[in-house]
């Protein structure tokens, strides 16, 4: 086995560049966050990185109940509850929105009607119609708009193209995409939405493949040439739970493509030992693993002996940032995950989730989690196979649970 490292950024998307209003080369770029606690932690820790660095100045904070000092670390930027609000007093020329999923649509457009520039948490809406809602909304007012799928920012994903242009494995015959994480039974206690397909009223579709692992699902799609809504032809999804919620928690889609590929994501939060998630795509003569977490490659082939690759990592606020100041492609734009957009559509409207029988689960209690026993096994066997849970025999998947969408994309 040989290992190699790259850095390099990937080159330029095939998009179209849209020039955006110069942002001076020089300055910071002044920023607000609109959710700051729970996975906003993470995106107030990057601006801080990029803070430091003289590339932006985090000039607010949008949250319901203001953060105290000591949540944040320091003195506070200004705060406030409403985000058209902070964008006023504050001027900011980019947003990133880390929000419950059902209010990622309209503070979008709140953002874009004042002319900043976005960074969407994932997904970025919980059903087509929001989506296209946005997507539209954020064209008509002209700024940049980039979709937090990070996967999609990793170098190894134009070199694993590069590899498939080669004919490293062949012809690709499909792909597949695997997750088996453990969550417990407080996760989905974490906020009011969490674990909901529906909230007072609203659409939340907060299951396994829409969220936790929603990475799996893109970067799956990206690999397999199938990006934008049009690319759909048809979708099949699989929906269970064992943990007392609304939404899945373990769950598997299979994707029909205009190209005739078919890809297929199956993914758990009930797994027997946690796992580092992957997409892999099969070629006629050998395949390929993408951990997209770690940014890791493996190519396996015939004739050759495995070859594992290191890649590096594009951050997506970074790139935002390099398209308003050079007109750099956004690596991740709107219309590039219509096709996500239509597998959260096709597990919004299927049946709810079937509850899986008791003895089809334990508990674990000195974790507080319930663990489907066996799901790991079946979650690699659908990413090897392209099967569905119901075509590999989980008793607990029977097929009249498997909704069948046909897609059109008139």
């Amino acid at each position: 086995m040989s290992r190699t490292s790259t850095s390099a950024p990937p080159p330029a998307d095939a998009l179209p560049v849209v020039p955006p209003p110069a942002v001076p080369p020089s300055a910071p770029v002044p920023v607000v966050l609109a959710g700051a606690r729970g996975h906003g932690r993470w995106h107030l820790a990057n601006l801080r990185r990029l803070q430091e660095a003289g590339l932006v100045e985090l000039a607010g904070i949008c949250e319901p109940a203001p953060l105290t000092e000591e949540e944040f670390g320091g003195p506070l930027p200004e705060q406030s509850a409403d985000l058209g609000a902070l964008l006023d007093t504050t001027g900011a020329q980019a947003a990133v929105i880390c929000t419950p999923i059902p209010t990622h649509t309209d503070l979008a457009l709140t953002a874009a009607r004042r002319g900043a520039h976005l960074l969407l948490e994932k997904p970025p809406a919980p059903s087509y119609a929001e989506f296209r809602r946005m997507a539209d909304g954020v064209a008509e007012a002209e700024v940049a708009c980039q979709i937090g799928f990070q996967s999609l920012g990793s170098h190894a994903v134009p070199a694993i193209r590069e590899l498939v242009a080669q004919d490293a494995i062949g012809e690709v015959t499909g792909v597949g995409g695997a997750g088996a994480w453990v969550r417990d039974e407080e996760y989905f206690r974490r906020s009011p939405w969490a674990g909901r397909r529906r909230l007072d009223g609203a659409d939340v579709v907060d299951g396994a493949l829409t969220n936790p692992l929603a990475h799996a699902v893109a970067t799956a799609l990206a690999l397999g040439d199938c990006t934008r809504a049009e690319d759909v032809t048809g979708i099949e999804t699989e929906l269970a739970r064992a943990n007392d919620i609304e939404a899945d928690d373990t769950s598997c889609v299979r994707v029909t493509t205009a190209a005739g590929r078919r890809i297929t994501v199956a993914a758990t939060l009930c797994a027997e030992r946690p796992g580092e998630p992957y997409v892999v795509v099969h070629g006629t003569r050998g395949r390929i693993t993408f951990w997209y977490k770690q940014d890791r490659v493996l190519l396996q082939r015939a004739g050759h002996g495995p070859e594992e690759y290191d890649h590096g990592r594009t951050d997506l606020l970074e790139n935002l940032l390099d398209h308003l100041r050079t007109g750099a492609a956004l690596l991740v734009p709107p219309e590039t995950t219509g096709a996500f957009m239509r597998v959260v559509e096709a597990i919004r409207r299927a049946p709810d989730p079937a509850a899986l029988p008791g003895t089809a689960w334990q508990r674990i209690a000195a974790e507080r989690r319930r663990v489907v026993p066996g799901v790991d096994a079946l979650v690699t066997a659908a990413a090897d196979t392209l099967s569905l849970y119901s075509e590999l025999g989980a008793p607990w998947a029977p097929a009249t649970r498997r909704s069948l969408e046909g897609v059109s994309t008139r």
